[in-house]
């Protein structure tokens, strides 16, 4: 095993938790990449070298993402076959958290499950800054509604990777905060699981060590989300506004399901090939075309079906569509991410990722 651990202007916390490693651990290697702090934080990274670390630096700040890339690509050349887990420099990770991440990647290689990564997932008790509070709960909560899978903490940055991910870790699109939700989002469709142990939520003086911006970052890591849920959500108007005139003009409630379904999926297929889904271009429309339209049809069915019973139970049309379109939203962004769009690549194939930044310095 090898702990990576990035780090952007860190303070005194950094080597405090390198002392602690070693004082638990003397001997496990430890990868510090310096994304970009700048000669005034030459005295920290010093300090972590002079404790037997790894550590990479380039001059220019290039986010979270990239560092940890920057760090896989370090491991894979220099570790090979080394299980890595990733923690945070600030201190809202404890050694013993580390640990029994590192411990449960063992686990799951001892059943040969060499697929499944381990989140370290905060529980949010106790004295949590509101806006990690309510920012962890709004990525859970749009994560769970647009994939229809729950983990229950998403941004935490203690995670633990077997080595065979390495190359896969490698290819995933994103630079800063938003790559570790592009992890979670993509791992299903390369064929890993994810597995939750729950660890101490901590925040040393309101979090304070935090470069994360809230506004700029949380653009970027609900960008994913947000935009299959507007192209959905763009949809739902325009078929529900063609369902409405449909059932105006003729009287037949399947005409005006089919008739609005229509010319909505038309719509709805263009947007996400070409703006949602980031391999969506990778295949030829028309063979995409024809298995998008496919599964049009059975979500059509499911949709007519269960807009029949909802009416039949007593519920005007117009709230029965609504309530049949939010239950079958998960099911759609799943199968389309995982099936219509996903990339070509198998499984580790991608990006080298060997290569490091321009100008970068590495030194134990």
């Amino acid at each position: 095993m090898i702990i990576l651990i990035p780090a952007y202007e860190p303070d005194q916390q950094l080597p405090a938790l390198i002392r602690n490693i070693r004082d638990a651990e003397p001997w496990v290697p430890i990868l510090v990449v310096d994304d970009g702090s700048g000669p005034q934080y030459r005295d920290v990274f010093d300090g972590v070298r002079a404790l037997g670390c790894h550590v990479i630096s380039y001059g220019v700040n290039r986010g979270k993402g990239s560092a940890l890339k920057t760090g896989f690509g370090f491991i894979a050349d220099n570790f090979p076959g080394h299980d890595v887990v990733c923690a945070d420099s600030d201190g809202q990770h404890t050694v013993v958290d580390i640990l029994r991440v590192a411990v449960a990647l063992r686990e799951n290689e001892a059943g040969q499950n060499w697929a499944t990564m381990v989140l370290g997932s905060r529980a949010f008790t106790g004295n949590v800054p509101a806006r990690s509070r309510l920012g962890n709960s709004a990525t859970r909560a749009l994560f769970t509604l647009a994939t229809g899978e729950r983990i229950p903490d998403t941004q935490t940055g203690l995670r633990g990777y077997p080595a065979a991910m390495i190359p896969w870790l490698k290819s995933v699109r994103g630079d800063r905060y938003e790559y570790e939700l592009n992890l979670l989002l993509e791992a299903r469709n390369a064929g890993y699981s994810i597995r939750s142990i729950e660890i101490a939520t901590v925040y040393l003086d309101h979090n304070s060590g935090s470069h994360f911006r809230p506004v700029a970052d949380s653009v970027r890591i609900y960008a994913p989300l947000l935009k299959f849920l507007a192209s959905s959500f763009t949809a739902f108007l325009l078929d529900t506004v063609l369902f409405v005139v449909l059932t105006l003009v003729i009287d037949s409630l399947l005409l005006a399901v089919l008739g609005a379904r229509a010319v909505s999926s038309a719509v709805n297929f263009l947007v996400n090939r070409n703006v949602v889904f980031e391999h969506g271009r990778d295949k030829p429309a028309g063979a995409t075309g024809l298995r998008y339209f496919s599964l049009a049809a059975v979500l059509l069915a499911a949709n007519f079906g269960l807009i029949w019973l909802l009416e039949a139970a007593g519920l005007a049309a117009l709230p029965a569509k609504i309530l049949a379109e939010v239950i079958l939203l998960a099911g759609s962004f799943t199968i389309q991410q995982r099936w219509l769009f996903a990339s070509k690549a198998a499984p580790g194939a991608g990006k080298t990722g060997n290569e490091l930044p321009a100008n970068s310095h590495i030194r134990a």
